[in-house]
């Protein structure tokens, strides 16, 4: 684990968080198998898991030549990489690094994404992309004005290629979407926004 310390990078460049659940990996591994290694932009996963251990950590790098690390506390966000939330945790960002907290909401549905998405408008400087994919019920929707009243844009998968639409439907039906899209437009548009990357053929797991 890298510490937090009063030397470190800058904390301006791009975070994009992909908000999921039922489904979601269907949707991260083909958004991940379109995004360039090069973008600048850090991006987190946040998927809901309360109990069970996530094993997105082992599983994504199949589909991305970035580093995929799973967050540990004090960890330091940087730009080409992939990061995942571990299960039974609500995420904030402080001083460019990850805090890890007991989960705020142990019953009912999780507000994860709900969480980490307002802690980013509170406590980061650059670019924020919010993405929510395929899951059941809605969390991250109530963040999602609040992303783009602090200049982000918004993104929720398109219900047809989505396993679970509850999730993306709940954000497009807040009124606060930017964009509507497959998880492959979706990594094709994020890379149109921040204006960086070379685009790289997709990426598929091995045989």
């Amino acid at each position: 684990m890298r510490p937090l310390t009063a030397h470190r990078s800058a904390t301006d460049f791009p975070v994009v968080c992909v908000g999921g659940s039922a489904g979601g990996l269907d949707a991260y591994t083909r958004l991940l198998g379109h995004f360039p290694a090069d973008t600048g932009v850090a991006i987190v996963i946040v998927n809901h898991l309360r109990t069970v251990a996530t094993m997105l950590h082992e599983i994504l790098p199949r589909y991305t030549t970035m580093p995929v690390e799973l967050i540990t506390e004090r960890l330091l966000i940087q730009p080409n990489h992939v990061f995942i939330i571990p299960e039974q945790c609500d995420l904030h960002m402080q001083d460019g690094a990850f805090r890890l907290k007991p989960i705020s909401k142990p019953r009912g549905w999780p507000d994860v994404i709900t969480v980490f998405l307002r802690s980013l408008t509170e406590n980061w400087d650059g670019q924020l992309i919010a993405v929510i994919v395929s899951g059941y019920d809605g969390d991250g929707a109530a963040a999602l004005c609040g992303i783009k009243e602090a200049g982000g844009i918004t993104i929720a998968q398109k219900l047809d290629t989505a396993q679970h639409p509850d999730m993306p439907e709940s954000a497009i039906n807040t009124g606060c979407i930017d964009f509507i899209l497959s998880p492959e437009d979706i990594a094709r548009e994020i890379v149109q926004i921040v204006g960086k990357g070379t685009p790289s053929a997709p990426q598929s797991p091995p045989h």
